[in-house]
């Protein structure tokens, strides 16, 4: 319920139900002797005023599209005001302005629909992951770190005299990522005349761009590569099915290499992953070594289905796949005998149990064994190696780091890859 004791009553408006909305708020809005708002409201207002004869109210209006114009007139006099706001006033409206210029004791708000709400809605897309960027007043170079980091799908207030729609695509464009996204744009969403357009070329958008628009970049799923189609080994991060919640978390493809390098993989015997991840080294080591037999173990929730789906991609088959804590996993005995006994060991995940775990995993070598430990912890080294060192040969330590090219406008910078240190050792 509004609270009217507050002089100013903030009120957002859902614009695909203007008529009804001013039925609705009817009660509150005639208490008020002055109503402000961006023009188009006031005119469907004072419409709904004339539709309804109502002629025995006097309004004094004023227009909020220029805003310092219009905070001096509502500092002028303590009047009852309505304000009204497009969507959540407290969302890129107006509501930051009038909370900078106000007491909250004067204030009261009451929300609506925000217009990517409404985006969503008319694409019966769910948004709750999607994330959002404004170019009102703003550079454009937040939207470009934005768009690099691949998000699923980019809300993008646009700002018609910097940063309006046609300069997003062409920005999108410039980048070379046109074709990673769908370029969906909203314009006058909830009024009648809204238009909802799939643009796919710059020649798609119309000539007349009303200034109340807004973007939505969706990113394209990309048809999966035939298992047939990739590389023996190096294969590209993309392939791979990663965790929704955290994107990137894979070990990186020059990485991969390195260490499938360093397994020195025979033509058969058993290999364990602990700390697989997404299993993206387990399941490329089937590639090489279709023979070896593959325990996938991960203590992440959903890792099984992940690495299952990763493993139907790349065409192998892992023998075993364990979504539990790798302590737990020995303590329980879940590994069975005729995997028990590995030929190589990588244990990954840079975990606090990886000492642990490598004490465990030494208890089971029972024959000639290479481990493999990647860490990105420098505290990690030595307390591993200390471990390591009375039970194997040709213990080594290497670092590794790389570079990847990235687009800036037509240049290219090199953005580094976190560093990987490499602990191995060999047991004969």
């Amino acid at each position: 319920m509004p609270d009217e004791s507050k002089q100013i009553h903030v009120i957002g408006i859902d614009t695909s139900s203007v008529e009804s909305f001013f039925e609705a708020k009817k009660k509150s809005i005639f208490k008020a002797e002055r109503i402000f708002g961006p023009q188009r409201i006031l005119d469907s207002f004072k419409t709904w005023l004339k539709d309804k004869n109502i002629k025995n109210h006097k309004f004094e209006f004023i227009a909020t599209d220029k805003l310092n114009n219009f905070m001096d007139q509502l500092k002028k006099e303590e009047k009852k005001t309505i304000v009204f706001s497009g969507g959540d006033p407290l969302w890129f409206g107006i509501g930051r302005l009038l909370v900078q210029n106000f007491p909250l004791s004067k204030l009261f708000f009451e929300p609506a629909s925000t217009s990517f709400q409404l985006a969503f809605s008319r694409l019966g897309k769910p948004w709750q992951n999607t994330q959002w960027i404004s170019l009102h007043g703003r550079d454009p170079l937040p939207f470009e770190k934005a768009i690099k980091k691949i998000p699923s799908s980019l809300v993008v207030l646009t700002d018609s005299k910097r940063g309006g729609a046609k300069e997003v695509y062409q920005l999108l464009h410039s980048l070379g990522l046109e074709g990673k996204y769908e370029f969906w744009y909203f314009e006058r969403l909830g009024y009648k005349n809204e238009r909802i357009i799939e643009i796919n070329s710059i020649e798609d958008f119309p000539t007349n761009i009303d200034p109340l628009h807004l973007v939505i970049l969706f990113k394209k799923e990309e048809p999966l590569t035939q298992s047939k189609d990739l590389p023996l080994f190096g294969i590209i991060d993309s392939v791979f099915l990663q965790n929704a919640d955290c994107p990137g978390l894979i070990t990186k493809r020059e990485v991969r290499v390195q260490l499938l390098a360093e397994l020195n993989l025979p033509k058969q015997g058993v290999i364990w992953d602990i700390g697989s991840g997404v299993g993206s080294i387990g399941l490329e080591a089937l590639r090489i070594s279709p023979k070896l037999k593959l325990v996938s173990i991960d203590k992440r929730v959903g890792s099984k289905n992940i690495i299952e789906e990763n493993a139907r991609r790349l065409g192998v088959n892992a023998s075993l796949i364990i979504e539990d804590e790798a302590l737990n996993i020995f303590k329980q005995n879940k590994i069975t005998s005729n995997l028990l006994h590995p030929d190589r060991v990588i244990i990954g995940g840079g975990g606090s149990n990886s000492h642990l775990i490598l004490e465990e995993v030494l208890k089971l070598i029972d024959s000639t064994c290479i481990i493999v430990i990647p860490l990105i912890s420098l505290k990690s080294i030595s307390k591993l190696e200390s471990i390591l060192k009375p039970k194997v040969h040709n213990l080594s330590i290497s670092q590794h780091q790389s570079y990847r090219g990235v687009s800036i406008g037509e240049d290219i910078r090199l953005s580094p890859i976190n560093p990987v240190f490499i602990l191995k050792g060999e047991i004969k």
